[in-house]
């Protein structure tokens, strides 16, 4: 059974001209990549909220799901490439169904993490998003080899995240290290969220701004 929820950013009455909002195809299967999950909220309402960072830039969402994040980049005016499994194809289909419904033309590609696929060398993003990536720990070395290896391929770019805090921080610092990379922001994803977007949302969410450790080169 498949709904249809939309979200808001900005003003629901969409009283001025930065309001909008986003539909969203959620289908409720055991398929994770399928509805809107917390992570993805506070990701997108954070690509709003910084969105003079997004216009005219190019971003590519990981394990995009139902790719709200990517579609408020897109909205924003980024040139928008949204990825998910390339074995998911029940997913990458609904994406596509997504961006038709809200009129937004983004690029949609299945992408395995880990994988040196052709498509991978193409990508040039300035902004990597990932919302609740950071999920099965056995994916997290296949997942930063593929952000590391975007981050390298744009200089200057940054991968933004969300995450349930599960670890303290611990786990992020290792994967810092592991991976030549570092933590430029880390802040509580409930700190910047509308008290009627945030009143829905459970969970302890950290969201963190990563680049790479150019001192450690």
């Amino acid at each position: 059974m498949s709904t249809v929820s939309r979200h808001y950013f900005g003003c629901e009455s969409l009283e001025d001209d930065h309001s909008f909002y986003i539909d969203i195809i959620e289908i409720m299967q055991e398929d994770y990549g399928m509805y809107v999950w917390p992570c993805s909220i506070i990701l997108a309402e954070y690509v709003w909220q910084q969105r003079l960072r997004f216009s005219g830039v190019s971003v590519v969402e990981l394990g995009a799901g139902t790719s709200l994040p990517g579609l408020v980049a897109a909205k924003l005016g980024a040139n928008v490439i949204l990825t998910d499994s390339s074995h998911k194809t029940e997913v990458l289909e609904n994406i596509e169904k997504i961006c038709n419904l809200n009129k937004l033309n983004c690029r949609i590609l299945g992408l395995a993490w880990g994988e040196w696929q052709t498509p991978l060398f193409d990508l040039h993003p300035q902004i990597i998003l990932g919302a609740d990536v950071l999920y099965e720990n056995t994916d997290f070395d296949d997942l930063f080899a593929t952000v590391t290896f975007l981050l390298q391929n744009t200089p200057g770019s940054v991968f933004i995240t969300t995450y349930h805090n599960r670890s303290g921080h611990h786990l992020i610092e290792f994967l810092m290290v592991k991976w030549g990379l570092r933590c430029s922001k880390l802040i509580d994803g409930f700190s910047f969220m509308p008290q009627t977007k945030a009143a829905s949302l459970q969970g302890n969410i950290q969201l963190v701004e990563i680049m790479l450790n150019h001192t450690t080169n």
